[in-house]
């Protein structure tokens, strides 16, 4: 699997602003993809894990509702499209990544 790093890698080339868990206070520019850690999925072999996958929840911010990065986003390889949401006048695409 691929690193923290390298997955930032791959999603600047998708959009210019990324972000992992950026606190609550800096400053985002928007269009942007915020992404974050939510799950390892651990496969085991007599009771020892052998395999861990990581997923992320990437999430793409824009004021513009018709974004193509949300297209490009769900194109990558083990991407799914989880949920939108609009708040304070913006739009929130939420993706679930395994990297």
């Amino acid at each position: 699997m691929g690193t923290r790093l390298g997955l930032q890698t791959l999603l600047e080339g998708l959009l210019v602003d990324v972000y992992f868990q950026p606190p609550e206070s800096f400053k985002i520019n928007y269009p942007c993809i915020v992404f974050s850690i939510s799950d390892i999925d651990t496969k085991f072999a007599d009771d020892n894990p052998y395999r861990l996958k990581k997923r992320y929840t990437v999430t793409l911010i824009d004021k513009n509702p018709d974004n193509i990065t949300m297209d490009k986003l769900a194109l990558l390889p083990l991407c799914s499209f989880d949920r939108y949401f609009a708040t304070d006048n913006l739009n929130h695409y939420v993706y679930n990544l395994y990297y």
